[in-house]
């Protein structure tokens, strides 16, 4: 029997939790560059134009090619490697972030073109979220602890952006001005992608290798390649009802953030510090709930956990606003639902990694989330219209009542049992017989 040298046990330890490490540090600081710049720019819009509807564009534009570009880069992000992806979509999004303000002070900054570098910054951070997703099932193979965990952390760092983002981008935004906050974004961009280069192990965030098949056909094409992630998605009950629900939520959420809540501070008085004070109360508290999540996660039941996370984290927040509640009570709503919305991602995440074979997680996540995120440019366009036809507390009202629906009433179906079938289960790594189809939900 050997005998290791004194030390090596903790090298080993630090080598193995690298991984995990480097890819959260960037999808930390990226992911809150872009809380930053989602509080700062639609408040540079809101109080230029004085424009509802003008602001809802912009997070149309943003969200829009965010959506579509993440779904068609699936196929490219699990042929390419996610490693290469994010760094190179993070250097992207930063340079587009830093132009804004640059053209801003030239006085060259148009609305046209306000909306073609808001589109450009979307169109970019959609694969760049997309690899760092990917990479997280990776990275929890290489700290060899429970998939919630990984995701847990996930979510974590999620909600460690959502409240320091936001808060940052209040005192930003009163202190500096509302263009301050995206360049802020461009160099938390900028970060992200140094991060990925310098601390990632060399075998993190590579390509799957290419197995020939038995029978000598060629490689898979670009089509086929998204075609399997798609024809994945259809044969998963589980994962398409979990992908509908979230669809009408995240719409719902970002007409919350981008134009209910602005309209909100602007109409009540209390401007911008009141929605970094709101967002900082539920992200701090949603930070709570993701390190609960993290440690006890995978002893609950998953089902139940979910469902009561959507209630306490949903129409709550639209109806305290509606009722023009004391701040005290508003932010105490808030608390509440950060604390329930803490629990969900990690659910989500551990879902989808256990369910889905690894050399199709990146196409079958892009297809995913992007059906989920497909009402979120709708969701501010929307808001803005209705806002301007029939004021803020009827939609808050409708948007809540919603809310409520849709979270509850799909829990009712059957599918929603599985989510408890099979937890811990890790999906192939690698496999060169592994198809599609095949894979066991």
């Amino acid at each position: 029997m050997t005998k290791k040298a004194s030390g090596t046990d903790d090298l080993a330890d630090a080598r193995t939790y690298r991984a995990l490490g480097g890819v959260l540090a960037a999808m930390a600081v990226s992911l809150t560059g872009t809380r930053i710049s989602g509080i700062a720019l639609p408040w540079f819009v809101l109080v230029t134009t004085g424009s509802a509807t003008q602001t809802g564009l912009v997070a149309f534009c943003e969200m829009t090619p965010y959506v579509v570009v993440k779904a068609l880069t699936g196929p490219l992000v699990d042929r390419v490697g996610p490693r290469v992806v994010s760094w190179g979509t993070d250097l992207a999004s930063a340079t587009a972030a830093a132009v804004v303000p640059l053209l801003h002070a030239l006085d060259l900054l148009s609305f046209p073109l306000l909306l073609a570098l808001v589109a450009l910054i979307g169109a970019a951070r959609g694969p760049g979220d997309l690899a760092k997703e990917v990479m997280v099932p990776e990275a929890a193979d290489h700290s060899r602890g429970p998939l919630e965990r990984a995701a847990g952390l996930s979510g974590v760092i999620e909600r460690l952006a959502s409240t320091v983002g936001p808060a940052a981008a209040g005192s930003l935004v009163a202190l500096l001005g509302p263009l301050t906050g995206l360049v802020v974004n461009a160099a938390c961009f900028t970060a992200g992608s140094v991060i990925i280069a310098m601390t990632l192990p060399r075998d993190v965030g590579r390509a799957t290798p290419a197995h020939p098949s038995p029978d000598g056909e060629p490689e898979p094409g670009y089509w086929r390649r998204f075609g399997e992630g798609f024809t994945f998605l259809r044969a998963d009950p589980l994962l398409l009802a979990l992908i509908v629900m979230v669809g009408i939520t995240n719409l719902l959420d970002a007409a919350f953030s981008a134009v209910l809540i602005p309209v909100w501070a602007r109409e009540s008085g209390n401007g911008p510090t009141a929605i970094g004070l709101m967002s900082g109360m539920a992200g701090a508290a949603a930070i709570g709930g993701s390190l609960l999540a993290t440690a006890v996660a995978h002893r609950l039941r998953r089902r139940a956990v979910f469902f009561t996370g959507f209630l306490f984290a949903g129409a709550p927040r639209f109806l305290v606003l509606a009722a023009d509640a004391p701040m005290g009570i508003v932010l105490a709503v808030f608390a509440v639902s950060g604390l329930g919305a803490g629990f969900l991602n990690p659910i989500i995440g551990a879902v989808f990694f256990e369910r889905v074979p690894r050399p199709i997680l990146g196409r079958v996540n892009a297809l995913g989330d992007s059906l989920a995120w497909s009402g979120i440019p709708l969701g501010g366009l929307i808001a803005g219209a209705a806002v301007a036809a029939v004021g803020l507390v009827p939609v808050l009202v409708t948007c809540g009542v919603t809310y409520f629906l849709a979270t509850n009433l799909t829990g009712l179906r059957p599918e929603w049992r599985e989510m408890d079938v099979g937890r811990g289960r890790r999906t192939p790594k690698q496999s060169s017989e592994a198809r599609p189809l095949e894979a066991n939900p």
